[in-house]
């Protein structure tokens, strides 16, 4: 299959340049040049199939003509190796736990298929050497370094915004060491991901380096996000209640929902997104007015939701042919500050005993304040409450226990690398690279 970009200045390429480019020529990302449709037998057998069965099946639909099937089951089975299961809060209410993985945030899904597939891509070009460059405003940056820990021919730069990200987060990806370098921003996400893209686009450093991003805005990493939904539908269908599913996804950049908005293309019965923001709440405007006016980000208790001028915005543009009705349709809105968000939090866990994290406690609220009588809210839980310990702590006034697989990262001694928001900076720090 072929990817476009979503500037079409230049011509489509292959999945393989597009996994290694990360970023069209002319900046914009790229898309599948179409959305396969599922067959009907799929769904009918869904409930049946584990959620490395199915996540295949819809790779392979997706991915299929460019890898060989034995490799891409491989790819998907390994990178599945944890579950993502759909918990009751109260009645008709349901959150998908997406923080069981490695580095217990969502993106280990997409940060674990996209360094197999990408180290895949490498070997097979003969490559010796390619360098991942990713912002993240918390999760993102964790689930790459560890999905790309020790691969060999890729050296992976996480630029990260000082003091905008929980200890927990942090410590992720900053006490590893080995082929992962973290670079420490003195500024906001929206700089870290303006370094980014500014570095694609420099012809110094594209003849110096191999580059690629391992941020949504590669088709690696948020393709795979897809396979969740799936799985959140098939549990429901289990339960006999799959056939009146409202999504809410706690929205940042994009990509988590454009993955969920790729799937419901592809056929999942899914009758309605909620895109729920925190302050940053450009997209809520968009919907409201029918204008895209990016602005600077703020900073709030749903740091990883902290994106003034989201990337994927791009995506849904193209996938809604510039539609601000259609997207209407399918996507309703809503923002919450911090104080909104915090006794949601504290509410949910005193009346049900769930203990949300901040983002999961925007998906949650949204549900309830949208939910529609016969429908069955599904909000994903994006990360786990551990990783906000502080806050979450404060907020419902008890200590939160951190999983062994976090406390491991807290005993490592943070190593990084200062940096200024100025590319000229950054780019001769890659320069001597």
């Amino acid at each position: 299959m072929q990817y476009y970009s979503t500037n079409k200045k230049v011509a489509p390429v292959s999945l393989q340049k597009a996994v290694i480019d990360g970023l069209a020529g002319d900046r914009g990302l790229y898309m599948p040049e179409r959305i396969p449709v599922l067959p009907a037998s799929f769904f009918d057998e869904i409930d049946t199939l584990s959620f490395q069965e199915m996540s295949y099946k819809v790779a392979d639909a997706f991915f299929g003509e460019d890898i060989e099937p034995e490799i891409l089951k491989a790819i998907v089975y390994d990178t599945l190796s944890f579950d993502t299961p759909l918990v009751k809060v109260k009645e008709n209410i349901y959150s998908l736990e997406l923080f069981h993985g490695p580095t217990s945030a969502f993106k280990d899904v997409g940060g674990r298929f996209m360094a197999r597939l990408l180290a895949y891509f490498i070997k097979k070009q003969g490559q010796k050497e390619v360098n991942v460059l990713v912002a993240t405003s918390g999760d993102t940056g964790s689930a790459v370094a560890n999905g790309f820990l020790g691969v060999e021919g890729i050296q992976v730069y996480v630029l990260y915004p000082k003091g905008l990200v929980s200890e927990i987060q942090e410590k992720q990806f900053t006490t590893l060491g080995q082929n992962i370098t973290a670079v420490e921003v003195d500024g906001t996400f929206d700089d870290c991901q303006a370094l980014v893209k500014s570095s694609f686009m420099d012809a110094d450093l594209k003849a110096h380096m191999d580059l690629t991003s391992a941020n949504s805005i590669n088709v690696a990493r948020f393709l795979p996000q897809s396979f969740y939904y799936f799985y959140a539908y098939a549990q429901l269908k289990k339960i006999d209640k799959a056939d009146s599913m409202v999504v809410c996804v706690p929205s940042g950049n994009f990509g988590n929902i454009t993955a969920g908005l790729f799937a419901k293309r592809m056929g999942l019965p899914i009758k309605h997104f909620i895109a729920s923001n925190n302050r940053n709440d450009i997209f809520f405007k968009y919907l409201k007015t029918g204008e895209y006016l990016p602005k600077p980000s703020v900073s709030t208790i749903a740091n990883a939701m902290d994106v003034g001028d989201p990337s994927n915005f791009a995506r849904i543009l193209d996938l809604y042919e510039n539609s601000h009705e259609a997207i209407c349709a399918d996507i309703s809105g809503a923002t919450y500050d911090d104080s909104q968000i915090a006794d949601t939090l504290k509410n949910v866990y005193t009346e049900t005993g769930y203990l949300l994290d901040p983002h999961g406690a925007c998906g949650y609220r949204a549900l309830v304040d949208q939910i529609k009588p016969g429908q069955i809210g599904v909000f994903l839980e994006t990360a786990h409450p551990a990783k906000f310990k502080d806050t979450v702590s404060e907020i419902i006034g008890a200590e939160v226990k951190i999983p062994e697989r976090l406390q491991a990262f807290m005993k490592g001694q943070k190593l990084s690398v200062p940096m200024s928001k100025d590319f000229e900076s950054f780019k001769n720090y890659l320069l001597v690279k």
